[in-house]
């Protein structure tokens, strides 16, 4: 079983920066992608941030040229860095990993960190 366990969630001030990490149980390189979402308390979870094992990347529109998503396959993690947060950036961040379809293509979720912007 694929275990995630996110960090680095907290209370930021609005323009400051959080950094989270999503540490994998396994190698990293086994999934097609590694997804942030988040939720916003009485909101659906939304995507925030992805990466590929390329690296290719792709953000909400919402959060782009603020976040970045990155990877270190050598520690089985990945980042979201936020910069510039906004009140509107409070929720729970959670890390999705994808298998490939020819593995089976199940999805894996960590248990969530909660990120608050309040000045």
């Amino acid at each position: 079983q694929v275990q995630l366990v996110e960090s680095g969630g907290g209370l930021g001030q609005p323009g400051g920066s959080l950094r989270l990490s999503c540490v994998a149980s396994t190698s990293i390189l086994e999934f097609a992608a590694m997804v942030w979402y988040h939720q916003a308390p009485g909101m659906l979870r939304e995507l925030v941030a992805s990466i590929a094992n390329d690296r290719s990347t792709n953000y909400a529109d919402s959060v782009k040229g603020r976040f970045a998503i990155s990877r270190d396959n050598a520690k089985n993690t990945v980042y979201l860095q936020m910069n510039s947060l906004k009140p509107e950036d409070t929720a729970v961040y959670y890390c999705k990993a994808d298998l490939y379809a020819w593995s089976g293509g199940a999805k894996y979720w960590g248990q969530g960190t909660q990120v608050t912007v309040s000045s």
